[in-house]
């Protein structure tokens, strides 16, 4: 049974349960571009079922997810958000690509359409508007480390910050750039952050992985152009990673869950509510042990 199984219990071994969570269990939310609204539908899950995490560590998309979360908003509010996303609200190409110089360019797409979605999303509140134990994590381009933002680490970047710097998808998106550093998406080191939460206490962590598959349809990501291929090398270098992570660990009781994603791309906006539905069929299948 490979990581990408919608078994969801790898190397956690079956017999993993809610209960073996202990009183403290954190829940991971791992990257995966658009996919990752698949953790609302988790969250859902978990809240039907009264789980009370003690706290959240988010990656990429997970750390938008994770901040929404943890500020309070429902999965009812945040299922509205993503069944309303449209590409635009994200998507704005930055059209110097196309020039001369254009491959000098820091992305292909404009940061500031991310930053300005985030910012209507987010609370007004930004950290004082956290509820609860929060960490989101960027690789710093300088050095190869991973910054970390939020409890206990690093609050001197606004929340809506912290959360784009999260998600700079290299290429894609611009690197976050502070204090003489640049940040990009946290999955580049970390698709699935679980060591972190085990670092803050968790007795036991929900791991929700949203990353791509073992496989790809070579027509389309060659028809996708430059960022297709480039999308594609990025999902096996974090699926090996996760793989990796999953194969080594030893840490606290895991209740792993994979929502079934072969075949998705990271920006399909035509499967939202299959992400969020997903999300929410694969937890509680998790769940049901």
């Amino acid at each position: 049974m490979g990581i990408d199984s919608a078994d969801s219990t790898l190397h956690t071994g079956d017999s993993v349960r809610l209960e073996d969570l202990g009183d403290t269990p954190w829940v991971v939310l791992g990257g995966g571009g658009l996919k990752g609204l698949a953790h609302v539908g988790a969250w859902r899950a978990l809240t039907e079922a009264g789980v009370q995490p003690a706290g959240i560590v988010g990656t990429s998309i997970g750390a938008l997810v994770g901040a929404l979360a943890a500020s309070g908003m429902t999965w009812q509010e945040m299922r509205k958000h993503a069944l309303a996303l449209k590409k635009t609200d994200i998507v704005r190409v930055n059209r110097r690509v196309a020039w001369i110089n254009g491959i000098r360019q820091p992305s292909v797409f404009r940061g500031d359409a991310l930053m300005d979605f985030y910012s209507e999303l987010l609370p007004d509140g930004g950290w004082d508007s956290i509820q609860m134990p929060l960490l989101l994590n960027a690789v710093d381009l300088t050095d190869g480390s991973t910054g970390w933002f939020g409890t206990d680490a690093r609050t001197d970047v606004s929340l809506v910050e912290a959360v784009y710097a999260s998600s700079a998808l290299p290429v894609f998106y611009p690197a976050f750039e502070n204090g003489g550093r640049a940040f990009v998406d946290g999955g580049t080191e970390y698709p699935l952050a679980l060591d972190r939460a085990e670092e803050q206490g968790a007795t036991g962590i929900v791991g929700i992985d949203v990353g791509s598959g073992e496989t790809g349809d070579c027509e389309k990501i060659l028809a996708q152009g430059i960022l297709g291929v480039q999308q594609r090398i990025f999902s096996i270098m974090t699926r090996r990673r996760r793989r990796d992570l999953l194969a080594q660990w030893d840490g606290p009781p895991l209740l792993y869950v994979r929502p079934r994603f072969d075949g998705y791309a990271a920006f399909d906006f035509d499967h939202v509510e299959y992400f969020l539905d997903e999300g929410y069929r694969a937890m509680k299948e998790v769940l049901a042990r």
